[in-house]
């Protein structure tokens, strides 16, 4: 993993506070309050035209949120960001707020399923998208409509981790006039930097990495003025998916220890990744580091990796899947990812083979999220969970 000495910088340095003496706090206080009050009117007007950067209510803005957004921003080196009360809020914030009636999203790579969700509820204000699950950018290319807006994806993608050539995806886009979204939150911005390949906005699931403790739910969307102030204002302040002054800080302390956190459980993954690899009863494992066909690195770096990996049995059954979960016991069963915590789980129902197909997944995948423990401790308990399959 190779982590910039500017990005462990802006995770662990000072935070901007405002002080009339020399006496300040090592971590930002937590300004928990819902308004701002002024001491004239004028300034409370002056205030209330420009929301987008001044404290009037902390639905709007708020000092302990506005200091992570400075450091997210930073780490991606966009030129801001907002705070969400989730990652489907930021998301959902991106999109309603930069598209209209009558106009065409396309989704590339496995993205998110809330995300293709909130696609189809948009059908009923006459929003269309197409689906590109195996993330085949020459289908990318043929999917594009005069009244494409939009080209949102996600590398590595969810579930298979698939990475796909950012840059050309950026190419094609902006060849044609469209804007292009990505979740980020696979990466977080120390080990991709999708802004700087060309890609407009950035979102991330702070829930995961950058939390990292899973004690709070959020999300952010980093992109340039123009755009953020659009979605500000269109979505932002309407929708009501502020964070709180709490998860803001909280959030500032997971990135404080991001960069130790993912050194260690990329170690811990990848010597899982060995263990599985070999394993008589692993079909296949998917994770960066062994996709074959992975897009240039002179132009699509990735910094390092994070500690989730895949796997599918080799007897796929959904009873197959269940006696394997059901045997583990260091590893929790659980949704989410990215905390302290080592979690499975699998999307295998007992008739869900067709469903499955349409995602481009195959059957008997199990996901890993690999937490602090001992990778030892790990792969030991995955070693004695196989003997019940």
């Amino acid at each position: 993993m190779k982590i910039s000495q500017q990005d462990l910088d802006i995770c662990c340095g000072p935070e901007a506070f405002v002080s009339q003496t020399d006496i300040q706090p090592v971590t930002q206080p937590i300004h928990q309050t819902s308004l701002f009050s002024y001491s004239k009117f004028e300034n409370l007007c002056a205030a209330l035209a420009n929301e987008y950067s001044t404290p009037v209510y902390t639905r709007g803005r708020n000092p302990t949120m506005t200091s992570v957004e400075k450091k997210l921003a930073a780490l991606e080196r966009g030129e801001a960001c907002k705070l969400f009360a989730s990652g489907m809020g930021a998301i959902s914030a991106a999109i309603t707020g930069l598209v209209n009636q009558g106009d065409h999203i396309i989704f590339v790579n496995q993205v998110y399923s809330p995300t293709i969700q909130l696609a189809e509820q948009l059908a009923r204000f006459g929003v269309t998208f197409t689906y590109l699950t195996s993330g085949d950018l020459e289908q990318l290319q043929a999917a594009i409509r005069p009244e494409t807006r939009l080209i949102w994806f996600e590398s590595p993608a969810t579930m298979t981790f698939k990475r796909i050539d950012i840059t050309r995806v950026v190419a094609i886009a902006h060849e044609h006039g469209i804007l292009t979204g990505i979740d980020n939150t696979w990466a977080t911005p120390l080990l991709q930097k999708p802004i700087t390949m060309g890609v407009d906005i950035v979102a991330h699931s702070l829930t995961k990495y950058i939390g990292g403790h899973s004690d709070v739910i959020a999300g952010a969307i980093i992109t340039r003025h123009a755009l953020l102030k659009q979605i500000f204002y269109r979505t932002f302040l309407l929708n009501g998916a502020a964070i709180g002054p709490m998860d803001a800080w909280l959030i500032e302390r997971g990135l404080r220890t991001l960069s130790v956190r993912l050194q260690q459980q990329e170690a811990s993954a990848l010597a899982i990744g060995e263990f599985l690899q070999d394993h008589p009863k692993v079909a296949r494992i998917y994770h960066p580091a062994w996709q074959e066909d992975s897009p240039p690195a002179e132009t699509n770096p990735l910094a390092g990796y994070n500690g989730l990996i895949s796997f599918t049995l080799k007897n796929p059954a959904y009873d197959n899947v269940t006696r394997f979960l059901n045997a583990l016991s260091h590893f929790r069963l659980g949704v989410s990812w990215g905390g302290f915590e080592s979690l499975a789980i699998s999307l295998q129902r007992p008739e869900n083979a067709e469903q499955l197909a349409a995602m481009n997944l195959p059957q008997g995948l199990i996901r890993l999220s690999v937490g602090l423990e001992a990778a030892q401790t790990l792969i030991a308990d995955l070693e004695q969970a196989f003997q019940h399959v």
